[in-house]
């Protein structure tokens, strides 16, 4: 019950303060000789959606979504016309003062004063003035005014675009009233992206989340020009084509060059300080530029790999700049400064990564270099800017260290545990911490890597939910999210379901453990134990309960999956059931069954990013499911 209230007392908050939390982060600019008590959402219901006689694909769309959602809300279809058509009935229509919502950027508006002048704006810049017989939403090309659209989708209208197939669009409340003014949003991040294929394999969820990095149809309004920048050198010099006649340009490890390895990939790297492999990857890049005229990024990046070169010419660097990243900062510069001869408008990208994340003492980056920072050994538990967390400390040190060399600064961040996607994972309360500590570092853009190869992960609906939310404006509660969507996606579910989540994370809070994106058991979080996992089973059967048929049942059903996984860690890893106490086993068998008959309902293709999740299951039913 308490649980209930709590919930129930946040998401009246946040309804209340919607408009507020917009506010906030806008700019606000009130037009002073307005004195009516604001405009009436339900006089909406008269007006026209206006557009540019030649609209850009962008803008067609926002004004549709607009029209649609309003639609669902209040059950009125508002015309769309354009700037060049007027109205049967009235022929200076468009010209008059009231009873229209401009989108997009026209004459038409500006000739009655009605909009900003965006020509100066980012792409995605927009914004939106509410006057007392007009609303304007316009920004800059491409995604400026699309994106100004779903801001007022969400701050006015109370729409949330929840998941790819659940959309919370409420009844257009009649009383509400819009408070004349001027809103202008620049968003935080000029690249962002979160990788759950909830996302990614969706591109209008996507846009309506600000997502700038999926690829779909030209009214969406494209992807930005910034990269998430990866792994390289693998293919740029690949054994398979020098290792045999030239061994010396590979990295030299415990006296011997790793010229033949199984993966290029992941066990081995390039000798940095080899004047042919400078030669060889330059061509090798601007070949890449050449075949691909459109991109404005290029990756020289190291491998997936930890075998850095110990030859002497390396390790020189390397001591004198007191990291490893000396040796690959002056290959990345120099074949940066090639590129800028020849592609000025590239910029070159490089992970700073594992061995390579600690900045140089001497050596900066060129104007055209981006680099990558990556947060793998930043521990879960705790938010990334926690004094007393030693894992984060150093991590927080670096970067600020890199933003005293480069402005160019982009975030690698792990919203997952990698080795196990169903099991729970403690770090939905660090979500907002870590993105607004990025923000704050004035990080041109975050790459949130998640559950990318497989779908229906721990949470994954909620995780991507915060996780787009708050890369689009960091300052929300990570907390008010978290309600927001279990109250307007599990219904009578979500007070259970967020006992689950604090049961969790108050568990490895507790434990005093720290631990980074990679856990093969949940006692590194320290959330193991039968007295856990009993209480996060009943926890989900009441939920159950509570929906007991229908939709929200099934997507309670999806997010138990967590639960169940947690409970059946004891045999997890077991191969061989002679193994296993049989009173352990007549106790599993039934939770197995039901685990693998929801991982198979929905949809589960993998446990864990480096193997499908058929392996898991043939072991599983071994036990005697």
């Amino acid at each position: 019950m308490c649980h209930q209230k709590r919930l129930l007392g946040i998401f009246l908050f946040i309804i209340l303060l919607g408009f507020y939390c917009f506010n906030v982060s806008v700019t606000w600019c009130a037009d002073q000789e307005i004195s009516s008590p604001g405009l009436n959402l339900a006089a909406l219901e008269e007006w026209r959606i206006v557009i540019p006689e030649k609209p850009i694909p962008s803008e067609a769309f926002a004004a549709r979504e607009f029209q649609h959602f309003f639609n669902i809300a209040s059950g009125v279809n508002l015309p769309i016309i354009t700037s060049a058509i007027s109205h049967p009935s009235n022929p200076d229509e468009t010209r008059r003062t009231g009873q229209h919502i401009f989108i997009g950027s026209h004459k038409a508006m500006h000739k009655i004063n009605q909009g900003s002048h965006v020509d100066g704006f980012g792409a995605e810049e927009f914004s939106i003035i509410i006057r007392e017989n007009s609303i304007t939403i316009s920004g800059g090309t491409p995604r400026g005014t699309l994106y100004g659209v779903y801001a007022f989708l969400e701050t006015w209208l109370g729409v949330r675009f929840l998941t790819t197939d659940h959309t919370h669009v409420p009844p257009l409340d009649r009383e509400k009233r819009l408070s004349p003014g001027e809103f202008t949003y620049h968003p935080s991040f000029a690249m962002r992206t979160c990788s759950y294929p909830e996302t990614t394999q969706h591109p209008l969820f996507a846009a309506r989340m600000r997502i700038n990095t999926v690829a779909g149809p030209k009214h969406l309004g494209g992807i930005t020009d910034i990269r998430t920048i990866n792994h390289s050198f693998y293919r740029q010099i690949p054994t398979t084509v020098y290792g045999t006649a030239h061994p010396e340009y590979y990295a030299l490890v415990e006296g011997k060059r790793l010229s033949q390895v199984k993966s290029d990939a992941y066990d081995t790297q390039p000798c940095l300080t080899n004047p042919d492999v400078l030669d060889i990857v330059t061509r090798s890049v601007l070949a890449e530029i050449k075949d691909h005229p459109d991109r404005n990024y290029i990756a020289i990046s190291q491998n997936d790999s930890r075998q850095y070169c110990r030859c002497s010419r390396c390790a020189a660097i390397d001591q004198q700049e007191g990291t490893h990243m000396g040796s690959l900062l002056t290959f990345v510069n120099a074949v940066a400064d090639r590129v800028a001869r020849e592609h000025p408008h590239i910029m070159v990208g490089t992970l700073s990564y594992l061995y390579s994340r600690k900045p140089p003492r001497t050596i900066k980056p060129r104007p055209n270099v981006q680099i990558q920072l990556c947060s793998i050994e930043c521990c879960q538990i705790h938010a990334i800017n926690d004094p007393d967390c030693p894992k984060n400390v150093a991590f927080c040190k670096d970067l600020k260290a890199w933003r005293g060399l480069t402005d160019h600064i982009s975030i690698w961040n792990y919203n997952v545990n990698f080795n196990n996607f169903l099991l729970p994972c403690p770090n939905l309360r660090v979500i907002e911490p870590n993105i607004r500590f990025f923000a704050a570092n004035q990080v041109t853009g975050v790459f949130i890597e998640a559950a990318d190869n497989g779908v229906s992960a721990e949470f994954s609906d909620l995780r991507n939910y915060m996780t787009c939310r708050l890369l689009w404006e960091p300052s929300q509660s990570g907390e008010a999210l978290m309600d927001e969507f279990l109250i307007l996606h599990y219904k009578k579910a979500a007070a259970p379901i967020r006992e689950f989540i604090d049961l969790i994370h108050d568990t490895a809070e507790a434990s005093g453990r720290h631990r980074h994106c990679m856990a093969h058991y949940a006692q590194y979080y320290g959330i193991h134990g039968w007295d856990v996992a009993s209480r996060g089973l009943a926890l989900f059967d009441k939920a159950l309960a509570l929906e007991p048929t229908g939709v929200v049942h099934q997507w309670v059903e999806k997010a138990s999956i967590a639960a169940l996984r947690l409970a059946i860690e004891p045999i997890w890893y077991v191969k061989d059931p002679k193994k296993v106490h049989p009173c352990l086993l007549k106790e599993m068998r039934p939770l197995i069954k039901r685990f693998l008959t929801l991982c198979k309902k929905y949809g589960v293709t993998r446990s864990r990013s480096t193997a499908p999740f058929e392996k898991d299951r043939k072991r599983l039913l071994k036990l005697g499911v």
